[in-house]
C-alpha cells in the first residue's frame, strides 16, 4: 500500500512471504491483524507523521512443518522499522522468527517511537537495534523469550547505534545465552525489569554484556545465581543501582569511563 492515512483492519495473513509493506504511508492505522508471514511480517519506512500499529499477532498456526518452520526461524523478521517519526506500536506479538523486532537505518533515516506491550517468543533474537534516534525507542511492558538459534539473545544493540533505547517493566526469560549484548555510542537503559534465565550452557556469561556506550540498569531483578552484568572497556558511563540479585552480586567492570555501582542487594 502507498498513500496518506491508509488502514488495514481485521485481516488474516495466512502464509504470505511478505505481510504488509507500510513504507511511504503516513498516518497509517494497522489493527487486528493475525497470521503467519514467512519472511517479513510488516515493514515500516519513510514515515514523517505518526503511524499506529495495534493488536498484531504473528504465530505459526498455518504450519510448523520442520523444514518450513526452520527456514522461517533462520530468515524471518516479524517487525522491521526504518525511518518512522513518532511510531506507535501497541500489543503486538510474534513467535518463531530470526528477529522479532528490528530497528535499522534506511536511506530515509531511523525510527523513534512508543512500543508498549510488545512481545517476541522463540525468536533467535527478540529485539535488534542497529540504529535509533537520540530521542529514542521507548519499550514498556514487553515480554521477550529466546532459546533457539546459534546464540539466543533477547536484545542486541549494534555498534552503529548512537541513539537511545529504554526498556521499562519488561520481562526476559527462556534458556538463552545472554539477555542483552550492547555496543555502539548510544544509551541503553533497563528499569524495573525482570531477568529470569541466561547462560544456559554454564559458560560464565553475564546476563547483560555491554561493550561500549552508556548503560543504565536500575531497579531490576536478576532471578538466577549467575554473573549479572559485564561492563567492557569501551563503556563510557554506567549507573548500576537499586537492583536485586539472586546470590551475591557478580559484576565485572572493565570500563575506563565513569561508573557508579551502588545500593544493590544480593542474598546474605
Amino acid at each position: 500500500m502507498r498513500g496518506k492515512n491508509p488502514a488495514v483492519l481485521a485481516v488474516e495473513l495466512l502464509n504470505p512471504f511478505n505481510g504488509i509493506d507500510a513504507a511511504h504511508n503516513e498516518r497509517h492505522l494497522i489493527r487486528d491483524v493475525h497470521g503467519q508471514p514467512l519472511r517479513r511480517g510488516i515493514f515500516v519506512d519513510d514515515i514523517y507523521d505518526i503511524g499506529r500499529i495495534e493488536n498484531l499477532h504473528f504465530n505459526p498456526w498455518w504450519s510448523m512443518k520442520p523444514r518450513l518452520f526452520q527456514w522461517q526461524q533462520q530468515h524471518g523478521e516479524a517487525f522491521i522499522f526504518g525511518r518512522s517519526d513518532w511510531q506507535y506500536v501497541f500489543n503486538t506479538f510474534c513467535f518463531g522468527y530470526k528477529v522479532g523486532y528490528i530497528f535499522t537505518r534506511t536511506r530515509a533515516g531511523v525510527c523513534n517511537g512508543n512500543f508498549p506491550g510488545i512481545g517476541a517468543d522463540d525468536c533467535f533474537t527478540g529485539v535488534v537495534v542497529e540504529e535509533s534516534t537520540p530521542f529514542g525507542l521507548l519499550i514498556t511492558n514487553g515480554e521477550f523469550v529466546s532459546f533457539h538459534g546459534p546464540d539466543p539473545t533477547m536484545v542486541e544493540v549494534g555498534a552503529k547505534n548512537a541513539g537511545s533505547v529504554r526498556f521499562v517493566n519488561c520481562a526476559f526469560w527462556g534458556p538463552c545465552n545472554q539477555i542483552a549484548k550492547i555496543a555502539g555510542r548510544g544509551t541503553v537503559g533497563f528499569s524495573d525489569c525482570t531477568f529470569v534465565q541466561w547462560d544456559r550452557n554454564k559458560e560464565g556469561r553475564h546476563a547483560v554484556q555491554a561493550d561500549s556506550g552508556t548503560v543504565l540498569i536500575r531497579g531490576c531483578e536478576f532471578r538466577e545465581d549467575k554473573p549479572q552484568i559485564e561492563l567492557g572497556e569501551g563503556v563510557r558511563r554506567a549507573v548500576v543501582s537499586d537492583n536485586i540479585f539472586t546470590g551475591k552480586p557478580r559484576l565485572t567492570n572493565h570500563s575506563k569511563g565513569t561508573v557508579s555501582i551502588n545500593n544493590n542487594a544480593g542474598d546474605p
